[in-house]
C-alpha cells in the first residue's frame, strides 16, 4: 500500500440494514405477512407471536448481523457435493 492513500470506508456501506434490530428483508417479511394475517383475515391472535418472533429474529442478528446471508446461501446450496 502506498503511503498517505488510504481512503476512509464510513460505517454505513460494511453494516446491515435493520428495522427494530433485524435485517430489512425479513422484518417487512414478518410484518406484511402479520399484518395481512391479523387485520385483513381478522385473526388478531397473529401479532402477538409476530412479535415474539420479532424478538427472535433480533437475538439472532444481535449474536451473528449474517445469520440471515449465511441461511438463505445454506439453504440454496446443493445438498449432495460430489467430488
Amino acid at each position: 500500500m502506498i503511503e498517505g492513500y488510504e481512503v476512509p470506508v464510513h460505517r454505513s456501506l460494511s453494516d446491515v440494514i435493520l428495522l427494530g434490530g433485524v435485517p430489512r428483508t425479513p422484518a417487512i417479511l414478518l410484518w406484511t405477512t402479520a399484518t395481512a394475517l391479523g387485520f385483513g383475515m381478522q385473526q388478531i391472535w397473529v401479532v402477538p407471536i409476530a412479535m415474539a418472533l420479532h424478538m427472535l429474529l433480533a437475538t439472532l442478528t444481535r449474536k451473528d448481523p449474517f445469520f440471515f446471508d449465511v441461511f438463505l446461501r445454506a439453504l440454496k446450496s446443493p445438498k449432495i457435493l460430489y467430488p
